[in-house]
């Protein structure tokens, strides 16, 4: 894990570029494209502060690569090889494992049920199964390529993912009371 001034560092130097590469494209632009382009570039700066070391990293770099200008912005930032090479990657099929078989699925249900008819007291393990079974699945949908991660690789992802955006927040507030010192007053 980085020491969080360094990576607060290397997010701005990479998001000030991205937003250069960014602007240089397009000089009139309208309030809408400003918040894209400082989106894409926060986003695509903030994977490669991690120097796609992460799951999470060559997840949003990979889907930064859908349109022409923000492959343009990743390109510039991260370098067309490495860009590439995380495309590659990300384009890979995962399969699931044979517990996704329809029949084995069913019949794990089946024994299922009959153990919880037989152990009433399990009551109180089914719902916090179920329920973190509920927020895992929520999880999966917040971090960036969470839905091909085991419950592990998850934890451990959304740790740094979290650590990475508190970094992103913290350079964001720190440039909007520097361009406006009367408000944080």
């Amino acid at each position: 894990m980085q020491n969080s001034n360094s990576l607060k560092q290397e997010f701005f130097k990479k998001w000030m570029m991205g937003l250069q590469i960014y602007t240089t494209t397009n000089e009139n632009m309208t309030v809408t494209e400003r918040k894209t382009a400082i989106k894409l570039s926060a986003d695509i700066a903030l994977a490669s502060s991690r120097n796609c070391a992460t799951r999470w990293s060559r997840a949003v770099i990979a889907r930064s690569s859908v349109d022409n200008r923000s492959c343009f912005v990743a390109n510039g930032v991260l370098g067309r090889g490495l860009c590439e090479r995380v495309k590659q990657i990300s384009n890979l099929k995962i399969t699931r494992s044979s517990w996704s078989s329809g029949k084995i699925v069913k019949r794990s249900r089946r024994v299922w049920r009959r153990r919880r008819r037989r152990n009433k007291c399990m009551a109180a393990v089914t719902i916090a199964r179920r329920l973190v079974q509920k927020r895992t699945k929520v999880l999966r949908g917040l971090v960036p390529g969470g839905e091909f991660m085991d419950e592990i690789s998850l934890i451990e992802e959304t740790l740094d993912y979290m650590s990475a955006l508190q970094a992103q927040v913290d350079v964001m507030r720190f440039l909007a009371t520097a361009y406006n010192p009367s408000s944080s007053s």
